[in-house]
């Protein structure tokens, strides 16, 4: 049997087997555990459903994430999983994410303290070697690297707003990232097995989170996925050079903002509109992007089948950046530019024509 049969039945079956995973522990806590990450029903907590369901989805993210590192060096090169330093590095980075998480499902922990922990999930990534990289000055990469991992940490959690949406576009821009590896020859780097681990766990989870959803992922998978997408964006994205071996700073910051659009487009417009309106970005509310266009006459099926086309739509764009693009120039950065704006236009805009419906 030639190594590339042998990768693919590998990878093939530890994807069906991610996916069967998740799909047993997310049952399992429907069956006996209905009441895990519900809080205390008086809290005032804004959600789109009106229904208290069991918000930790998320734990079987986390779960085969952390069989996905503990099958690889059974599988592969024992070397690479126990010694490398950025792998430790996200491993630890994922931890403290999926436990800050868990802990503001149970107890609805304060914004500060959220922050601070995202910080220190930043630094623990820099530390350890993972960090975006496509400036001269190392002070600046560290802080756009902070930035980013926050920014997405709570983008999101944000996004997590309406059954089906974020566990969706979550696995897109996980497909986006070995679409890289594919292009680079990478078949044993130990970031595949991570990659389709976490991509099978949301599948399976989405069994369960499709609308009418009987569980939500909760702080506990958004905080995790957050860090996690980061990460995966800091090394596949951000990083990794062109198809003639370079790192244009241009270049991959178009391959990032689409390969990420709809959580950033997200947060940009709840952000925007809450500040207008002098309330605090920070506090939920039914005035994201999906709410508005469920405003405009959309179910909320159509809405997540729309925002994956969005990202596969993305992803094709993507795809002829990495791969058919060999001269970069104004026109491209013209052109994808165009693309982004509309997109954008087409998301925000019925925010400003239902605004009054907003209940937030």
């Amino acid at each position: 049997m030639s190594n590339t049969i042998y990768l693919i039945l590998v990878y093939t079956a530890y994807f069906i087997s991610s996916v069967l995973i998740s799909f047993i522990v997310n049952k399992l806590f429907l069956n006996f555990a209905s009441s895990l990450g519900i809080r205390n029903p008086d809290d005032k907590i804004i959600r789109w459903s009106p229904q208290v369901k069991p918000a930790l989805g998320g734990i079987s993210f986390y779960l085969i994430f952390l069989i996905s590192l503990s099958v690889y060096p059974v599988l592969f090169e024992q070397n690479q999983a126990l010694f490398n330093k950025k792998l430790l590095g996200i491993l630890a980075s994922s931890t403290l994410a999926f436990l800050m998480g868990l802990s503001d499902d149970a107890y609805n922990t304060k914004p500060l303290l959220k922050l601070f922990v995202q910080i220190g999930c930043a630094l623990i990534l820099i530390s350890t070697g993972t960090y975006i990289s496509i400036f001269t000055d190392t002070i600046v990469n560290y802080g756009m690297t902070i930035f980013w991992i926050i920014g997405l940490m709570n983008s999101i959690n944000m996004l997590d707003n309406m059954d089906g949406i974020t566990a969706s576009v979550s696995v897109t821009i996980l497909i986006g990232a070995l679409f890289i590896v594919f292009v680079n020859h990478d078949f044993y780097n130990v970031n595949i097995l991570l990659l389709i681990g976490v991509a099978g766990a949301l599948i399976g989870f989405l069994y369960f989170n499709w609308h009418p959803s009987k569980i939500f992922m909760g702080d506990t998978g958004s905080q995790f996925l957050g860090l996690f997408l980061g990460a995966m964006g800091i090394i596949y994205f951000w990083n990794t050079p062109d198809v003639n071996g370079e790192l244009i700073q241009s270049k991959q910051f178009f391959v990032t903002i689409l390969t990420f659009a709809i959580p950033i487009i997200d947060t940009t417009t709840v952000t925007i509109n809450r500040l207008a309106r002098g309330s605090s970005p920070f506090i939920g509310g039914k005035d994201h992007t999906t709410h508005f266009l469920f405003y405009s006459g959309l179910t909320e099926k159509r809405i997540a089948i729309l925002y994956i086309g969005i990202c596969l739509v993305s992803m094709f764009f993507n795809i002829l950046i990495i791969k058919y693009i060999k001269d970069w120039g104004y026109l491209h950065i013209t052109l994808f530019s165009i693309y982004f704006i509309a997109l954008f236009w087409f998301l925000y805009s019925p925010t400003q024509k239902f605004k009054k419906k907003n209940n937030a």
